[in-house]
């Protein structure tokens, strides 16, 4: 049995689909489960030259023999499901739990219709809190009741939980990051459900004894989308500087940019109870480490940062992504 957390440690926009991605390759999963809030959190997987952008279905989408569940605390839209299962081809493989919220196209209105939401929030639009909102008040809908989503409906909690029974490997991937759980983030700017690993053991149904690792993803500089606190941001001049410049990948919005918050590392870890962790966008640290595979590859710059994340988080650093590519990684975990 192996069931392994992957989250985000900052505020999102880690590059977890990567993460995900590269170690659903290496560790040949029978099911990669989702969990976190819904549509409002995108994946980007890029593959060959290929880019995938997905909002509903997990990113571990491109290791083909895995099953891909949406566990039963995610909010689904069934436009948005449905276009996706046909872009990225995953019909008969892709399941989603009868007990998961549906967002319908009034929540959608309400979301975009809230100035507080909208303009002070900076929220997504997608309908994401009035459906929780809905969902906490026991009005709204649940996938099994909708015709749409029939052929996908099953119980990922059990599913998963067999799957673990039987010795299987288990994915558990979560969205969003840290900084914006509703519980431990920087409320009121927030997402509408707490983002933490605890959290999305749960949306799968998933108890705590069952984890074997949980892996938290930092980004060596983070970013975040639209309004609330963010104590290392730096200017957008000097970001250009860099030569860092980001988009979101549901609002398409720039990102903010930041340098390393090692006392945001810690907390994070220690919430989240991280075993190891994933340090993305080292190459932004020094170019010269672009599209290393080994860590012998990485200049004493990269070393410095990479021990000083160590320090902060208080864990290992055992995934080091040096580009966009799922090729361009350095995985120490057989190390530890």
């Amino acid at each position: 049995m192996s069931c392994t957390i992957i989250v985000g440690g900052f505020f999102g926009d880690e590059g977890k689909g990567k993460i995900v991605a590269h170690i659903a390759h290496q560790d040949r999963p029978s099911i990669i489960a989702r969990g976190g809030v819904g549509p409002n959190a995108g994946h980007t997987v890029q593959v060959g030259e290929k880019e995938y952008g997905v909002r509903m279905v997990p990113s571990g989408f491109v290791y083909p023999e895995a099953a891909l569940m949406i566990g039963s605390g995610v909010l689904v839209d069934p436009r948005v499901f449905l276009r996706e299962v046909d872009l990225v081809d995953v019909q008969g493989r892709i399941f989603v739990d009868g007990r998961c919220g549906v967002i319908e196209e009034e929540h959608i209105a309400r979301d975009k219709a809230s100035g507080h939401l909208r303009d002070k929030i900076g929220s997504t639009g997608t309908g994401c809190g009035p459906a929780n909102a809905d969902r906490v008040l026991r009005t709204s809908r649940q996938a099994k009741d909708v015709p749409e989503l029939a052929d996908f409906i099953t119980d990922v909690a059990e599913d998963v939980n067999s799957a673990l029974d039987r010795d299987e490997v288990v994915l558990l991937e979560g969205t969003q990051g840290f900084g914006i759980s509703l519980y431990f983030g920087t409320y009121p700017f927030v997402t509408s459900k707490d983002t933490s690993a605890s959290q999305i053991a749960a949306d799968n149904g998933v108890g705590p004894t069952r984890i074997d690792d949980v892996i938290v993803v930092f980004k060596a500089y983070p970013t975040r989308v639209g309004e609330g606190p963010f104590s290392t941001e730096m200017t957008a001049e000097r970001s250009h500087e860099l030569g860092i410049e980001e988009f979101g990948t549901v609002t398409h919005r720039q990102r903010r940019i930041g340098t390393w918050d090692g006392k945001m590392a810690r907390y994070s870890a220690m919430i989240n109870g991280c075993t190891q962790a994933a340090i993305t966008g080292i190459d932004r640290i020094d170019p010269a480490c672009f599209g290393a595979t080994e860590y012998d590859q990485l200049t004493k710059a990269a070393r410095d940062f990479i021990a000083q994340a160590e320090n902060d988080i208080g864990k290992p650093v055992t995934l080091i992504s040096t580009g966009p590519e799922m090729s361009q990684i350095i995985d120490l975990r057989g190390k530890l």
